[in-house]
């Protein structure tokens, strides 16, 4: 579905005026689409700060089902933490978060309609009812939802000044020459490829930290922590420096992917003060499967 926006007005910010313009889209849907290349202002990809003025085309690409085409599904979920406003779930890879196109069953959003009888949050539009972030569908581990649109607004905020700390686990191509490290890179969308992020000197501020935990003949194990939280930050910060995640399927090309069907990407932690209580919610989950077998596929290659 796309939509045609005029615009009438000068000074405000595009992912305002798409708010107030497209029914049934908030802002930060709006903002959302925008980041993800779904929006053109005047032909061009925009940031959702950009002001727009009279006479402006706003070109929008809505394709995804509506609220009334997602229902509940009875798929097992893998809570680690839950309360009468939140809850933490461990995703397995291959999970998508949310309808997309290809993806109109199956998702978490299902699963989580079932589970909660629909008592979701819905800040973030129709088809994303509890979600306030989100990981890829082959990265596995945590993933906050929320019941409802009050701790969505606050959990949210948190979130956006870096108050939720999350770490993951990655396993990278090559040896890195030191032991613990910063990428510090603005990464905006490709201009040239939609489905990568790229670092950009018009890109945002993104920063990862990593530290080396277990080194192998061509592969490296690494914990990451996130002081940001761009779209694929992991993926293609390991591939700006040089060491693209085993297995991606964007970032890493035609490299071995020792059977992986997605990147070894999982997350491991996640640790907030929760915004009602007040009190500090701290979630582990252990390495899944996929990742054990990779790791034991390396030390025995390693062993050689």
């Amino acid at each position: 579905m796309k939509d045609l926006l005029n615009v009438n007005v000068s000074g405000a910010r595009i992912d305002a005026y798409m708010a107030t313009s497209v029914s049934g889209l908030s802002r930060s849907y709006a903002s959302t689409l925008i980041g993800e290349g779904r929006v053109l202002l005047n032909g061009l990809i925009c940031k959702p700060s950009q002001k727009v003025k009279v006479g402006d085309v706003i070109e929008i690409e809505r394709s995804a089902p509506v609220m009334t085409d997602i229902l509940p599904e009875e798929i097992a979920l893998d809570i680690r933490y839950e309360d009468d406003d939140l809850l933490v779930i461990n995703k397995p890879q291959g999970m998508v978060v949310h309808p997309a196109p290809g993806h109109y069953t199956g998702t978490l959003v299902h699963a989580l309609l079932h589970y909660c009888k629909g008592q979701l949050s819905d800040i973030n539009g129709v088809i994303r009812p509890g979600i306030i972030h989100r990981i890829d569908k082959d990265t596995s581990g945590l993933l906050i939802a929320v019941k409802n649109n009050e701790i969505h607004e606050k959990m949210a905020r948190l979130i956006a000044t870096h108050e939720v700390v999350r770490r993951y686990r990655a396993v990278v191509h090559g040896s890195l020459a030191v032991e613990r490290g910063t990428v510090d890179a603005p990464i905006g969308r490709s201009g040239s490829d939609r489905r990568r992020m790229e670092v950009t000197a018009s890109g945002k501020p993104s920063v990862t930290h990593f530290t080396v935990g277990e080194r192998f003949i061509g592969a490296t194990d690494l914990s990451l922590l996130l002081e940001t939280g761009r779209t694929h930050q992991i993926r293609s910060h390991m591939a700006f420096i040089g060491h693209p995640i085993i297995g991606d399927p964007v970032y890493a090309g035609k490299r071995l992917t020792y059977g992986l069907v997605g990147q070894a990407l999982h997350s491991t932690e996640l640790t907030f003060f929760h915004p009602v209580t007040g009190k500090e919610v701290h979630v582990e989950c252990e390495l899944p499967a996929y990742y054990e077998t990779l790791l034991e596929t390396l030390r025995a290659k390693s062993r050689e």
